[in-house]
């Protein structure tokens, strides 16, 4: 009896969720140039600034927002910030060490709806977001990268006059952290970097991701399309947030609707994605000196637990921390277990009495 040929190899997880991401825009754009939702405008795609203005309402998307009531708009770096400050109760707010949460790529302040409470009794906390994303005003376009927002972030905390002994970025959102650390412009005493996404991509990723992020971002068309789909078919950001290897309730999925069905949230995301350059702060990452701590999760499709891991080998006296069960939302799917994490390092640090 002639054996079975062996099966052929499968592409790695990585390369399918790509594929099936890349499958999933193009199915989008097909299906509306074939069919115009009937909410869409009629008029010609305008350019790329006017886009980066179709942003969220507060008084529309944001009316039931998650944390509403520490929510306020603050001007700073030439753009309107939506940031939540949240503060312990009163006996313990003056003693209040600072925290700062920042977000990832195409998320906004509703990604710590779980979360900011829970640290809320023993820190200040400061959660903006980001430029463009949510109800952030944009900046221009080509500077929705790196070395910029990191400038911009640090203009906020200056007009808030918070200086954060703590800091924990989700994503890019570590990214920009640590290149403040790195340029001087705050100086905590830890920084948690949540799937953070600190060095450049290898391999196929590194080949197709960026040629494809700045077609995407090159002109209104993407957002535009992106939005509509969101708009007539919620399903596919359900999809979409599955595809980070996180089950979200179904708040959090409406939250991410919300957002994607405004074509200015989608093209800031895809911009930031275009200009996003990590190869310097991996040069850089050896000379940060704040307690890192790298938190990486078993189930994360979007920034594999293996990313820490790299940076842990750049940073040996960082503390590698692996979370089962978990994607890349972690924080949204379990934000006590991620509490918990943020407020041993805390303690460790001695910021806690």
């Amino acid at each position: 009896m002639t054996p079975e040929p062996p099966s052929p190899p499968q592409p790695p997880t990585w390369l399918r969720t790509a594929w099936s991401r890349l499958d999933e825009l193009r199915a989008q754009v097909a299906d509306a140039l074939r069919t115009r939702s009937p909410d869409a405008d009629p008029t010609p795609a305008p350019p790329l600034s006017g886009v980066l203005d179709q942003r969220p309402f507060w008084s529309r998307e944001g009316l039931d927002w998650p944390n509403r009531a520490a929510s306020r708009f603050v001007d700073a770096a030439g753009m309107t910030w939506h940031v939540q400050v949240a503060t312990p109760p009163a006996a313990r707010a003056e003693a209040a060490p600072v925290l700062l949460l920042l977000h990832g790529t195409g998320a906004a302040t509703h990604s710590w709806a779980g979360l900011l409470p829970m640290l809320q009794r023993y820190f200040t906390v400061i959660a903006p977001d980001l430029p463009g994303h949510g109800f952030t005003s944009a900046p221009p376009p080509q500077r929705l990268n790196l070395p910029d927002m990191a400038a911009a972030v640090t203009a906020l905390l200056k007009q808030l006059d918070l200086t954060p002994t703590i800091v924990v970025g989700h994503s890019a959102g570590a990214a920009i952290l640590a290149r403040m650390c790195l340029d001087g412009d705050i100086d905590p005493r830890v920084l948690v970097s949540l799937n953070g996404a600190l060095l450049p991509l290898s391999g196929m990723r590194a080949t197709w991701f960026s040629p494809a992020a700045k077609l995407l971002a090159r002109g209104s068309a993407a957002p535009r399309l992106v939005a509509a789909r969101a708009r007539r078919d919620p399903a596919s950001v359900a999809r979409l947030a599955a595809s980070t290897g996180s089950r979200l309730k179904p708040a959090g999925i409406e939250c991410y609707r919300r957002l994607v069905a405004c074509p200015g949230h989608v093209a800031a995301a895809l911009n930031m994605m275009a200009n996003w350059d990590l190869v310097p702060l991996q040069q850089d990452l050896p000379r940060l000196t704040a307690d890192l701590v790298l938190i990486g999760c078993s189930e994360d499709r979007t920034v594999s637990c293996a990313e820490a891991a790299r940076v842990h080998a750049l940073l040996p006296r960082s503390r590698l921390l692996t979370l089962g069960g978990l994607g890349h939302l972690a924080h949204e799917e379990e934000p006590g277990a991620v509490a918990a994490h943020i407020l041993d390092a805390a303690q460790r640090a001695g910021l806690l009495g």
